[in-house]
């Protein structure tokens, strides 16, 4: 069983702390929130939509346990909120800014960490190195019915938000509803978010079978943070 080593989100400061000092141990527990591998993969999940601990613990692979306590030092921070449906208790992002904040993670990681930029040429530019589709330009596009766009998530995830529009065909049944797509039309296949492999490899997969393809910039919480319609159902 994996190990959670969970520290308590309390601010402590001594009498003598400046208010500039108090506000930085504030800053500071909300990046001590952020400060581990489960918890940002548990916050990609939640960009997605409203999740109840089970549904997260089958996504991540986490004991019940472990998410119940990364959630809850995600709540002390005020980075997701929670509230009860019936027998389950159902989580979603506290603020949509939390989104700004990874992505200013991911940016200083891939710009910064040989390691990262390793691992996203290898993972996921091996399999589509081409300039994805700016939001806008797929906007215009998609309203001019001059492409098709493709949701490849789970349905569960497209019935809480998707791009106008789009049809749902996650990535594990892409090769057997090939006839679904025009194929006289370009394809645009978006997932999760920048590192999300499922469009990746739904690009990789669909130009093997004759459809000219490209994927979105981002994902769909960034698209929805933009301000750009979303979809619901």
């Amino acid at each position: 069983m994996e190990s959670c080593h969970c520290q308590p989100l309390i601010v402590t400061q001594s009498q003598s702390a400046s208010p500039k000092q108090q506000l930085f141990e504030h800053l500071a527990v909300i990046a001590r929130a952020l400060g581990h591998s489960a918890r940002l993969e548990l916050l990609d999940y939640l960009a997605q939509g409203e999740r109840s601990v089970e549904e997260l613990v089958r996504l991540s692979g986490l004991s019940v346990a472990n998410t119940s306590k990364h959630l809850q030092q995600l709540k002390a921070a005020g980075l997701v909120n929670a509230r009860r449906d019936g027998k389950y208790v159902r989580y979603s992002l506290g603020d949509e800014r939390t989104l700004d904040a990874l992505a200013a993670l991911r940016g200083i990681a891939q710009d910064r960490s040989d390691a990262v930029a390793k691992l996203v040429a290898h993972y996921l530019l091996q399999r589509d190195a081409l300039e994805p589709m700016p939001a806008a330009e797929l906007l215009a596009q998609a309203q001019d019915g001059l492409v098709t766009v493709l949701d490849v998530r789970p349905s569960e995830e497209f019935g809480q938000g998707h791009l106008p529009g789009a049809l749902n065909i996650p990535l594990d049944q892409l090769m057997t509803r090939l006839a679904e797509l025009p194929p006289e039309r370009q394809v645009v296949a978006y997932c999760r978010g920048p590192w999300c492999v499922l469009s990746f490899e739904a690009v990789a997969a669909l130009r093997e079978a004759g459809f000219e393809a490209r994927r979105l910039a981002d994902g769909l919480p960034e698209w929805r943070h933009a301000g750009l319609p979303v979809a619901r159902g």
